[in-house]
């Protein structure tokens, strides 16, 4: 979850999809000023539980907020309209978007995060996360590639949903952009504090596929946190930060289904 400071708008509660679900109206929201959703954000809550993360999600103060929340038994809540800008997104980039609260629908689903163990997402859970987003891409056409992790657009700052997320099972049912991850091989390791052509031309890969990096030759911290994004969410086996050779193969098959 983050925050942003954008004047709410009248209380939303025009159900999006079709799917069963509840209204929960959350007065945390603003104008999304004529733009189309076409970007799917997915996040974890990272609060002790669900009726914790609603209270907040609802709370004036806390200014934050999602168009959708999932319960680990598979129920969904709306809370804000998709046609309105909830804030959930935070400073964020993708593909050089920098108002991504404007251009996305947020789904937050109910886990207790890193802080709690990061504990395995439910089936009951997942199933209802694919539906939603299957419906959710249907009705707006997003694109696999922009069916997207909370920390592909904040690297450094989020890490959710997280690696346990399983988002090949999304795959398998038509949701967002997936290749199996490659298995460690020996070869050049990049990390922080390399430099050169090496450097500069997996920052140009990564900028390519979508995150938000200068092309500067400097392994440099900006550089590691778009890596460890990368994979949690492509390459969960090993998050570290650091582009060895399998992590350096995903990217390449990633960007050639991209292709």
């Amino acid at each position: 979850m983050s925050s942003d400071m954008t004047p709410s708008g009248p209380t939303a509660s025009q159900p999006g999809t079709r799917l069963p679900l509840t209204i929960v109206a959350s007065p945390n929201h603003g104008e999304r000023l004529g733009a189309i959703p076409t970007i799917l954000v997915l996040h974890y809550t990272g609060m002790s539980d669900g009726a914790s993360a609603l209270a907040w999600l609802c709370n004036p103060v806390s200014q934050v907020s999602c168009h959708y929340v999932v319960e680990q038994d598979g129920g969904i809540l709306q809370l804000v309209a998709e046609d309105r800008r909830a804030w959930h997104a935070g400073r964020s980039a993708w593909r050089g978007l920098t108002d991504l609260n404007s251009a996305s629908i947020g789904i937050e689903i109910v886990n207790a995060g890193h802080d709690g163990g990061l504990p395995d997402y439910p089936a009951a859970q997942i199933t209802a996360v694919t539906d939603l987003c299957r419906d959710i891409v249907a009705r707006y056409a997003i694109r696999p590639d922009n069916v997207l992790a909370h920390s592909d657009i904040a690297p450094g700052r989020k890490q959710d949903p997280g690696e346990r997320f399983p988002w090949s099972t999304l795959a398998e049912a038509g949701v967002g952009l997936w290749v199996p991850p490659r298995p460690d091989r020996s070869g050049p390791c990049l990390r922080i504090g390399d430099t050169g052509a090496p450097v500069e031309a997996i920052q140009r890969k990564l900028a390519a596929f979508g995150y938000g990096l200068p092309i500067t030759g400097s392994f440099d911290t900006a550089t590691e946190a778009v890596v460890r994004s990368l994979q949690l969410h492509f390459r969960p086996e090993r998050v570290d930060g650091v582009a060895d050779p399998a992590t350096l193969d995903t990217l390449d098959d990633l960007l050639a289904k991209l292709a």
